[in-house]
């Protein structure tokens, strides 16, 4: 039997350690043992998301995340979500642009059969014909859903309108045209191409033992392992898309206008991501920040108000994001370009620098508490070829960001052509256009 490869990454202060093995076929499999709990979170990762698509099979990605829970050669549907469920644990998944995910989290004593599961259902789906028109039906209701809701669906209006008609641009769901297109070949042709151990990472944090989960994973995916592959390079950064402005207009009768206003970000990597993190969180990070006071406190403009940074491997955006009353938006981008202009010009003050970094530590310490959070880190940190940096590194990271590396940053991003992204009740997105 081919050999594995085992190394250990990291030993935190808490007394967690970090191991990775890479089984002949090029399966990786990285576990955290987390000391003194009673949880175990398990996930298999695809380095595929709906960014891998090609238009005909727009949507694929998402679809498969349904089908997979469908049933296997060995269990029913009801079967595979009863066995984690009985247990009172969670049994789920998600899909993104870049990566998707299938999970567990059970109590320590019933992960054998959680990674059981998980493993089954990723590698052994029946994808059968009736099952695809089963949940194209539920697809749909979850679309529909999702366009019912405008504060989320403005998000995929502004990724639309800057990156166009290209796989970063549409909505992972699909559309409804798109997925009343697909067919079973063209989601097989997606599951086949891009669900193989190769180009898979497995994660397990929590009460774990790194040689047991290897044990029982290698177990479960001997059938799909060949020993002569290798580990699918990672997605790795060439050129980055072009990214458009302007302004989209999605007119609608709501009660509320929903806005992003936003401009080209940092790819993931980016060694400035630490004080743009910084940067969103004091500017729209929560109930001390610039906008949250501006807009909401001081003028009541709007409930909802916030900034955001989204990555990807090789760009990304920062946007300022608003509900309000049809007749406030104006007014609510004004007090965006006022605040954008202060940053870019004078920066933040030291105080809000130091209350952005306090808010970024304690998320990321708070965030690790979970057995799902550390199962996720160690996952990504390996799909997205990054050293795994302990918690106190990462903190440092943080501790390290200046007042300077914040406007730095501010310059390099804010200062450019702004593209804004609008939902409610407007007849012409000229009325909007000088606000950008």
């Amino acid at each position: 039997m081919a050999r594995a490869h085992t190394s250990t990454l990291l030993r935190e202060d808490d007394g967690s350690i970090v191991r990775r093995t890479v089984l002949p076929g090029g399966l990786r499999i990285i576990t955290q043992h987390v000391p003194g709990v009673r949880s175990a979170a398990f996930g298999v990762w695809v380095t595929a998301g709906s960014r891998d698509e090609t238009p005909a099979q727009h949507g694929s990605a998402h679809f498969l995340e349904h089908l997979l829970f469908k049933g296997t050669s060995r269990r029913t549907a009801l079967e595979i979500s009863s066995m984690v469920e009985a247990v009172g644990g969670d049994l789920n998944a998600f899909t993104g642009k870049e990566l998707t995910c299938y999970h567990a989290k059970v109590i320590d004593r019933d992960l054998p059969m959680a990674i059981d599961v998980v493993c089954d259902v990723v590698t052994d789906a029946l994808l059968r014909a009736s099952d695809i028109e089963d949940e194209r039906g539920v697809i749909l209701e979850e679309i529909a859903m999702y366009e019912d809701d405008p504060s989320d669906l403005v998000h995929d209006e502004f990724a639309s309108l800057v990156y166009g008609d290209t796989p970063l641009g549409r909505p992972i769901l699909g559309t409804t045209d798109s997925i009343g297109a697909l067919n079973r070949a063209t989601i097989r042709s997606f599951y086949r191409k891009h669900y193989q151990p190769s180009g898979m990472v497995v994660s397990a944090a929590g009460n774990v033992d790194h040689d047991d989960v290897v044990r029982r994973v290698r177990r479960a995916f001997a059938p799909y392992l060949d020993p002569a592959a290798e580990p699918k390079p990672l997605r790795t950064a060439t050129r980055a898309p072009r990214m458009s402005t302007g302004t989209r207009l999605s007119s609608r009768p709501t009660e509320q206008a929903n806005l992003v206003l936003g401009v080209p970000g940092l790819a993931r990597g980016d060694d400035r991501r630490y004080a743009l993190a910084v940067l969103t969180t004091a500017l729209g990070g929560g109930m001390s920040s610039r906008l949250f006071q501006e807009v909401r406190e001081k003028r009541g403009l709007a409930y909802s108000v916030y900034a955001f940074s989204q990555g990807f491997t090789d760009s990304g955006m920062v946007g300022l994001y608003a509900g309000c009353l049809p007749a406030k938006v104006a007014t609510v981008l004004e007090v965006f370009q006022e605040q954008i202009h202060e940053v870019v010009t004078r920066g933040l003050t030291p105080d809000e620098v130091a209350r952005g970094k306090g808010q970024v530590r304690g998320a990321t310490v708070l965030g690790q508490e979970d057995t799902g959070a550390r199962m996720n880190r160690i996952a990504k940190a390996e799909l997205q070829g990054e050293d795994l940096m302990s918690i106190d590194q990462l903190l440092a990271r943080v501790d390290e960001v200046s007042t300077a590396d914040v406007h730095d940053v501010a310059r390099d991003l804010l200062a450019a052509p702004a593209s804004l992204a609008v939902i409610g009740p407007f007849a012409d997105a000229d009325t909007f256009a000088s606000s950008r």
